[in-house]
């Protein structure tokens, strides 16, 4: 990981603390903080899982939700190229009933929900599973 890459990441994760005061709710509980992936396709990270029948490996990933609505996703792996690659990008979500609406920068949408601890997201047939810590 860069220095750059971790200035970025201390930085978002002030501003996800200094927006406590008006988190962002789901069935009451508030869902604003930083998740970290543990599983892809339910299995275990690292994992190499296979996507539109491309085989790679996710090595990590972070999701930050922000009270202000805005979400972030970092997520490292090892395309069928072999060369490392890290993926950065932001959406705007909304809390409609039980579900997390995610509209991404330039891209599509993305449906998640969070349990207890536990934020879960299906981006177009891939499940992604994130704990945070308690």
């Amino acid at each position: 990981m860069t220095k750059l890459n971790l200035i970025a990441m201390f930085l978002s994760a002030l501003l996800v603390a200094g927006c406590q005061g008006a988190a962002a709710k789901l069935d009451g509980n508030d869902i604003t903080g930083i998740y970290y992936l543990v599983k892809v396709d339910g299995s275990s990270v690292p994992a190499t899982v296979s996507h539109d029948g491309v085989p790679m490996q996710v090595i990590s990933g972070t999701f930050i939700i922000s009270a202000d609505g805005t979400c972030f996703s970092r997520m490292r792996f090892v395309p069928p190229q072999g060369e490392e690659t890290v993926r950065e990008v932001k959406a705007t979500f909304r809390v409609e009933d039980t579900k997390i609406i995610m509209q991404w920068e330039n891209a599509g949408v993305t449906e998640g929900a969070v349990t207890g601890d536990t934020f879960i997201m299906d981006n177009h047939g891939m499940i992604f599973e994130y704990q945070k810590p308690i």
